[in-house]
């Protein structure tokens, strides 16, 4: 049985992963075998993908999903996994700070070590709320959780161009003071804001990546300290699942299946 002490050994573990010299390179996960993937092919961490848990459990994503199910697929991977794993709790899975605060509690309780919560379409002053009853909860347990604050002011083009990167770091330094660990800012990838943001986030810097952005290395030369593939991965696999159904129906062929795992091998993962 996994104690707080032991929780708090592992959070710790965790947080040291984040550097800007070696980035933590997470590839998300979302359901017990892409987790034992992940794991399998050396990843230090397995982080989920909210996107990916919600398809998965079969709703949207945005909060859509009922917080039980969540939690119940995060105890499942903590269980599967022999690395730190931190969740993705989307907007926190509750109405107000109050409810947020026995999200936390409950992520403690499946046996992980971090989570991502969203600031969305919510007043920055609401969020820091917000984040302030998660530190609390964490605090109450006795676990240095690691709450990786995220700002969609680039994600969802809030306010204007030239406005935009003072607004990010100023929610950035606020939601750091509410207690916050570090701050996640998807949807930038120009190497000059990334450096500013780096630069003014007095905090490790996670940044979102896909297909067309630079190395890791590159992002870490620029002061990131950890970046991650967020729902891409899930994405790329329900387009595999398009492509070999499309080709079956059209052509009779299955050449989308060339690249699989093999059976044996994805099997022996899931073993004990």
């Amino acid at each position: 049985m996994t104690t707080h002490v032991d929780l708090a050994a592992r959070a710790k573990a965790f947080t040291a992963l984040h550097t800007p010299t070696a980035p933590l390179a997470l590839a998300n996960a979302w359901d017990v075998a892409s987790a034992r993937v992940v794991e399998a092919a050396g990843a230090p961490a397995v982080a989920t993908t909210s996107a990916g848990v919600a398809w998965s459990l079969g709703s949207p994503d945005g909060d859509a999903l009922a917080r039980d199910r969540a939690l119940d697929l995060v105890a499942r991977v903590v269980d599967a996994v022999s690395v730190p794993v931190t969740a993705d709790i989307e907007g926190g899975f509750g109405a107000d700070p109050a409810a947020v605060g026995e999200t936390v509690t409950g992520v403690l309780a499946a046996g992980a070590v971090g989570i991502n919560i969203e600031d969305g379409h919510r007043d920055p002053a609401e969020q820091v709320e917000r984040l302030a009853a998660a530190r609390a909860a964490a605090d109450a347990a006795g676990v240095p959780l690691y709450i990786n604050a995220r700002v969609d002011t680039y994600l969802r083009g809030f306010g204007e161009d030239a406005t935009r990167l003072d607004d990010t770091l100023a929610r950035a330094a606020a939601y750091l003071r509410a207690g916050a660990t570090g701050v996640f800012v998807p949807g930038v990838l120009d190497p000059t804001t990334v450096a500013e943001l780096a630069k003014g986030i007095d905090a490790p810097l996670n940044i979102l990546l896909g297909p067309d952005a630079p190395t890791v290395a590159a992002f870490g030369a620029l002061g990131v300290s950890r970046v991650s593939l967020g729902s891409w991965v899930a994405e790329a696999a329900y387009a595999l699942v398009r492509r070999a159904t499309e080709e079956l129906l059209s052509e009779g062929t299955y050449g989308a299946l060339a690249h699989s795992l093999p059976y044996g091998e994805l099997n022996d993962l899931l073993k004990g």
